[in-house]
């Protein structure tokens, strides 16, 4: 005899019931009856009103039972957007243990799903309990480098992140209080995007990024798969009715006539309708698509915002639309416009997408079905049932959606992870040269974990009346370090001083008494280590102090002031770089200290930015001549200094300074030889740019300048 699967899709608007035919693997669509809610009875996938709920399936129930005889069992689905995802990162300190091991990479991921669970339960204000429906890795990461295992890794702090997903267990009471009052029983629950997930996307495809969108009346709900599981769960709400409004505020249509006219636009080129004022009219199907664009580009906006969001911002591979509201026109190229894929990419999946589906010709093979067949096979291949297990003689109910392990036991059992390991040894303080410093004990073991009396690890799977039991791990010892541990083990150095080696060793004392350094720390001791630490000390220990002094910044005095010149000063390399007294050293480094010359006056005067003279080059008789004038004079114990005059450092200096005036004609004849005629009364007349001019005449660099001799005639 062929096994019959009675099924429900119990939505926000109305209530789906279905019943498959099972012969071997395929399933055959017997008879399928769907109801809406009379009233306000659900809200984004969760029963608010038991018994409108209830009446509704009692009615679909009744309607099927007179054709196909009576139900005592159902499978039902909880929404996808009942679910709630939350990210969670744990860290531990793994400083001095061996490598890590799959058990270590397991209590540590549990750690992070009680911290999720932890999180979610602060976010709900109405204090429901949360099952954990399954959890995924995002990162590893060992000393802040993400890694893709931690399994044999060593180092000092190892953490992971994990999404995880939890299902309200009010959802799952209130599914089984409709059913009850409706005289059913719950055969198996699914999840509704698994459900839908599993019929359209085979095993071999689940490790891709993809998003399934199932578009209803009044909310299209998101689940995102990749790494062979259900990543991700979201919810907008806005979907079919949005579009609905908007054809019936565009055409003045009733809401029936405006649902029936969207329907129309999915297989006719133009569309008749009666409007609310009693005209019949035609209109072409691309007209009413660009009339409710807006409305269309607002659903195809919310729904990729939400994609994005639940992937990082990061665009799946490919978008599988389900539900009535998947057919709107027009809908899957802007989604696709709006998450930049092919258009290819983005497609409407019917039930005639469901492998091993036998389907008559008398059944809608659109997407609006895909759901409810998807809960009638999910629920008879994946059902999800209870398990009673008992952890540290305490019962658990576990709700068994996946292979459920030990540590989901655990999990359940409310029993932090984190504190079955044995607490850390007892850590020590020390000062060294008063800087404090934490040494940390050795790590706890791990905990000892039986299953039925037998060790086990976390990721054993558990059955129906298992016994689990759990003894803390042993403490670690406290920190045991020497001293010349804490130093890095260097306490002697060896450096090189312009070209002769110099062998450092340091002073240590414990609590005021010299030390060794081989000695184990105590906690609280202040310990002192005296090594230079600075290029400066170490030439002070070495007393070489003349290496220091000409090292000093260059200085003068200067009409009484002092003027420093760094740049003047000697110059120190370490192993061959430029570095500064204030600089450390390591062993084995080669220092230099070398001595620079006295500057020339010259030079000083250069840095200071004085100008010495001022020029200004002019033509006199075609030939350039360079126009000069002192403007700055130094003087040392009053004797005047010129440019090449060497200046040590510590002189007293005086300087007079004038203000730059312009030259004028008669300056020319401090820097030319005149050449007076031989014959004539010596009268001369001055140019200027070939204009005559006179002695006090202001001179510009480049001017022209020459002196005419005129001929006088004898009368």
């Amino acid at each position: 005899m062929k096994e019959k699967l009675f099924a429900l899709d119990i939505g926000t608007r109305s209530v789906v019931g279905i019943i498959l035919e099972k012969e071997h693997d395929s399933y055959n669509i017997i008879d399928i009856f769907s109801q809406e809610h009379s009233e306000r009875a659900m809200l984004d996938g969760q029963i608010h009103d038991v018994l409108a709920v209830s009446k509704v399936i009692s009615d679909i129930k009744s309607q099927l039972e007179e054709v196909h005889g009576p139900f005592k069992e159902v499978s039902v689905a909880a929404a996808g957007r009942a679910l709630k995802t939350e990210r969670a990162e744990m860290t531990i300190n793994i400083g001095g243990k061996p490598m890590l091991k799959r058990e270590d990479i397991l209590h540590l991921e549990f750690s992070a799903v009680q911290e999720a669970q932890t999180i979610i339960a602060k976010q709900n204000t109405t204090q429901s309990t949360y099952y954990c429906v399954g959890y995924s890795v995002l990162y590893y990461r060992l000393d802040g480098q993400e890694l893709g295992s931690l399994i044999d890794q060593s180092g000092d702090e190892a953490s992971v992140e994990i999404i995880a997903t939890f299902l309200p267990k009010v959802v799952v009471e209130s599914l089984l209080a409709a059913l009850k009052r409706a005289d059913l029983e719950m055969q198996a629950l699914t999840l509704e995007p698994i459900a839908a997930i599993n019929v359209l996307i085979p095993a071999s495809m689940r490790r891709l990024n993809v998003a399934l969108v199932d578009i209803g009346a009044g909310t299209s709900d998101i689940a995102l798969t990749d790494s062979g599981t259900v990543i991700a769960y979201g919810m907008v709400p806005i979907a079919g009715d949005e579009i609905t409004e908007s054809i019936s505020d565009s055409l003045l249509l009733d809401f029936p006539l405006a649902e029936q006219a969207k329907r129309d636009l999915a297989n006719q080129e133009h569309i008749m309708v009666t409007d609310i004022l009693g005209f019949v009219n035609e209109f072409p199907r691309e007209e009413i698509i660009q009339n409710i664009h807006p409305a269309l580009d607002r659903l195809a906006e919310a729904i990729s915002t939400e994609i994005l969001a639940l992937n990082n911002a990061i665009a799946p591979r490919a978008v599988m639309l389900i539900g009535g509201g998947s057919q709107t026109p027009d809908l899957p190229r802007l989604l696709a416009q709006k998450l930049n894929l092919p258009e290819n990419r983005v497609a409407i999946r019917g039930i005639d997408a469901i492998q091993n589906l036998k389907i008559s010709d008398t059944i809608q093979k659109g997407p609006e079905l895909v759901t409810p067949i998807g809960i009638a096979i999910a629920a008879d291949k994946n059902p999800i049932q209870y398990i009673s297990v008992t952890v540290d003689d305490r019962p658990i109910r576990m709700f068994d959606m996946k292979r459920t392990n030990v540590g989901d036991c655990l999990l359940a059992a409310g029993l932090r992870i984190s504190k079955l390991y044995g607490k850390p040894g007892m850590a020590k303080i020390v000062h060294i040269n008063g800087q404090q410093i934490m040494l940390p004990g050795k790590q706890g073991e791990k905990s000892l974990i039986t299953l039925n009396g037998v060790e086990t690890s976390l990721d054993t799977e558990v059955k129906n009346a298992d016994v689990i039991m759990t003894t803390k791990g042993a403490d670690g010892e406290p920190a045991m370090t020497r001293i010349k541990d804490l130093l890095d083990g260097q306490i002697t150095r060896t450096v090189t001083v312009n070209g002769t080696e110099h062998r450092i060793s340091a002073s240590i004392t414990r609590n005021g008494e010299t030390v060794t350094g081989d000695e184990f720390v105590e906690d609280h001791d202040q310990i002192v280590c005296h090594l230079p630490g600075t290029i400066q000390k170490l030439i002070k220990e070495l007393q070489l102090p003349e290496l220091l002094a000409s090292l000093e910044p260059y200085s003068f005095h200067l009409n009484g002031k002092e003027i420093q010149l760094p740049a003047l000063a000697g110059r120190i390399t370490k192993n061959g770089l430029e570095t500064k007294l204030a600089y450390s050293f390591e062993d084995g480094d080669e220092i230099e200290i070398t001595t620079m010359a006295p500057p020339k006056l010259g030079d000083v005067a250069k840095k200071l930015n004085i100008q010495h003279t001022f020029t200004a080059p002019v033509f006199f008789e075609d030939k350039q001549v360079m126009l000069s004038r002192k403007l700055a004079e130094f003087r040392r114990d009053d004797v005047l200094l010129d440019e090449n005059e060497v200046i040590h450092a510590g002189d007293s200096l005086a300087l007079i300074q004038q203000e730059p005036e312009p030259f004028i004609f008669q300056d020319i004849f401090r820097h030319v030889v005149i050449d007076f005629p031989h014959q004539g009364n010596n009268r001369f007349i001055l140019i200027k740019n070939e204009q005559e001019t006179t002695f006090q005449e202001k001179v510009s660099p480049g001017d022209r300048l020459k002196i005419l001799w005129p001929t006088i005639k004898n009368e």
